[in-house]
């Protein structure tokens, strides 16, 4: 077998044998043809439809026959055209855009969305179908698609012939039926507008909806149909809802396998569908989401099958497969501001199976560098407050920013607790001890000076930290929809030579506008300061300025400075995001890389009206990108009202992985 670079020689003789054509086999000309063909067949599902194949039958000694295919691969055949006949109410651009297919473009060599596919075109027919039918065309209809191809099998050419029909408006939503549910609460899950123009969309959500409804009531097998009956002289369509509940049925016994090394118990306390209870769409959904949170599994699959001879039992197969949750890290990064970041860890997130976590991180920057040693017990109580110890040491050397310079040095102990109040709420508190060595500088501000004077190079502190937390998104890496929020408070006792309070909020809430386009606000507002006749801690002020903050001017540079332009921080925050995220043109539903366009505008200050007359805006675009080798950001971002004094910088990015 030669000529071949498309598959490898063992693949093609692997597809030959399964036909029956091998060593030792009586030759059989009739076999060697469909040989022949299926040969062929394989390289038309790579889009080459000029492959030839030369077969020769040489006679060997003994009454055997060698056989040799030569094979010439060809060209990939491109999609050259669409052609849509039949449309009078959108043109074809419009058409295409509802396509995964399309012609050669400039991403077409990576995505191969350019080759005809016929179970691609199918789907995209299916899409066409729907872009119609929400849009209240009900009689759409393709009447024949034909693909053909240049004769010498390299361009490929689609015509779709298709009849629009009239637009429907809804006259009227009906449900019959059994109505376990109330028709009130069916009335709110209705997504069809009486009087808007039909769309199936809405139509097919609002039966999932009321599926769901009787699946949290039992009824695991409830079927809804629409119904429409048509209006043609008016072009009005009325929508009948039969609800069909089936038989209620309820858990007979939850199975859990594949949990070679963790525990039952640890996944079955994330359980919230429980054995002899009804069955709940719901409550299923949310112990999935649970287990796979955990991290511990790389997969996590739940079906419901039937108990056999019974028409109201299932049993709930939980099926995991376990990943390594024992990791020995090391890291490499860089970013604009921090320049070189290595990063070394040892983590065991699941300890002999039990679900308990002991971590060991460094990390070392220009500006930052982090030693931490953590336990965690996720369920110190068996109704999941958790509790965990910390040590840890945080050094801060801002000489290589844009700040007043001064370093510290800080060591802590500390003791956490987390306690859940709703499956999206979590109240987390803790009480730590801090020593902070300040050291200064020849060109330190005074009041930097008259801190270390009064306080000495050497503080304590006992701070108090307590947060709320929400999260509901619908992912945590690619996220569509939801919010994130959280409110924390750091407050130092008198017990040590500091007290001060610390008060941050931050809101993510990303918001579907379509299929593609996703918006997202991003606030955070923070406020601190001294009391019993104290100032806040200057190491313990807030800043601006960076690609976490306000994207276009350096890291941690807005904001008061002193007599030399260093950055002095302040007491209040208040930062603003606005994001337009969206896939990568020409990746399809490539969920690695994502662009953004934002703008930024936040300030730091002492009070709120400098907040306010100093306001800095920017505006620009972004690419995050989860390669091979790890997470990658580029910004390329615009200052809109930098004043004489800022460091502006229009690139910014950050780059991370772990090896």
């Amino acid at each position: 077998m030669s000529g071949s670079k498309e598959f490898p020689e063992e693949q093609l003789k692997e597809a030959l044998q399964q036909i029956g054509l091998k060593e030792s086999r009586i030759f059989d000309r009739a076999l060697l043809n469909i040989a022949e063909q299926e040969l062929k067949n394989q390289y038309i599902s790579r889009g080459k439809y000029g492959v030839k194949i030369v077969t020769t039958v040489t006679p060997l000694e003994r009454n055997r026959v060698a056989i040799s295919f030569s094979i010439f691969e060809g060209k990939v055949a491109k999609i050259q055209r669409f052609n849509f006949v039949g449309n009078y109410l959108f043109d074809d651009n419009t058409l295409k855009r509802e396509f995964a297919l399309t012609t050669p473009g400039l991403m077409t060599w990576y995505t191969d969305s350019d080759q005809y596919s016929k179970p691609k075109l199918e789907a995209d027919l299916e899409g066409l179908r729907s872009f119609y039918l929400d849009r209240g065309y009900i009689e759409f209809s393709i009447d024949s698609t034909q693909v053909s191809i240049s004769p010498d099998k390299e361009n490929i050419y689609i015509t779709v012939n298709m009849t629009e029909g009239e637009k429907y408006t809804v006259r009227s939503v009906i449900f019959a039926g059994e109505k376990i549910i109330p028709e009130e609460e069916l009335m709110t899950l209705n997504q069809v507008e009486v009087g808007a123009v039909f769309s199936r969309e809405k139509l097919t959500e609002t039966t999932k909806l009321i599926s769901d409804r009787l699946g949290d009531e039992g009824y695991a097998f409830a079927a809804v149909n629409a119904v429409p009956e048509l209006d043609r002289e008016n072009n009005e369509v009325d929508l009948t809802l039969y609800i069909d509940p089936g038989r209620r049925v309820y858990i007979r016994r939850i199975i859990i396998s594949g949990n070679t090394d963790t525990r039952d118990e640890v996944i079955r306390r994330e359980l919230r569908q429980f054995e002899s209870a009804w069955y709940s769409t719901k409550k299923l959904n949310r112990s999935r989401q649970r287990i796979d949170k955990l991290g511990y599994f790389s997969d996590v699959q739940i079906d419901t099958p039937t108990v056999p001879g019974t028409a109201d039992q299932v049993d709930v197969n939980v099926k995991v497969t376990e990943r390594n949750t024992g990791n020995l890290t090391f890291g490499i990064g860089y970013s604009s501001t921090e320049s070189l970041v290595l990063t070394a860890g040892l983590a065991q997130n699941n300890i002999l199976g039990t679900g308990n976590s002991l971590s060991f991180q460094i990390s070392t920057g220009s500006v930052n560098q982090n030693y931490s040693l953590s336990y965690t017990n996720p369920y110190y109580t068996a109704d999941g407050v958790s509790r965990g110890f910390d040590f840890y040491r945080r050094d801060l050397d801002s000489t290589s920013l844009d700040v007043v310079p001064f370093n510290t040095k800080t060591l802590g102990l500390g003791v956490r607790f987390g306690v859940p109040i709703t499956e999206f709420d979590r109240i987390n508190y803790g009480f730590a001890y801090e020593e902070t060595e300040i050291g200064l500088f020849e060109n330190s501000p005074q009041r930097y000076i008259d801190f270390v004077n009064e306080f000495g190079d050497i503080t304590d502190a006992w701070p108090i930290t307590a947060a709320w937390a929400r999260d509901k998104r619908d992912s945590v890496i690619y996220t569509t929809a939801g919010t994130l929020q959280r409110l924390s408070t750091e407050v130092s006792v008198p017990l040590g030579d500091l007290t001060y309070y610390r008060l941050t909020y931050r809101l993510q809430w990303y918001y579907p506008l379509s299929r593609t386009f996703t918006s997202l606000l991003q606030t955070r507002l923070g406020y601190g300061d001294g009391y019993d006749n104290q100032d806040l801690p200057f190491n313990k002020n807030f800043f601006a300025g960076g690609v976490n903050t306000v994207r276009g001017y350096a890291a941690a540079s807005l904001g008061p400075q002193d007599t030399d332009g260093n950055s002095l921080g302040g007491e209040l925050q208040v930062i603003n995001n606005f994001e337009l995220l969206f896939p990568f043109p020409g990746l399809g539903k490539d969920r690695s890389i994502r662009l953004a366009t934002f703008i930024d505008m936040g300030m730091v200050g002492d009070t709120y009206e400098y907040i306010a007359e100093e306001m800095r805006y920017s505006a620009g675009f972004s690419i995050n990108w989860f390669s091979l080798v790890g997470p990658l950001k580029l910004i390329f971002a615009y200052p809109i009202n930098d004043q004489p004094g800022d460091e502006t910088e229009q690139f910014q990015f950050t780059f991370g992985s772990a090896f």
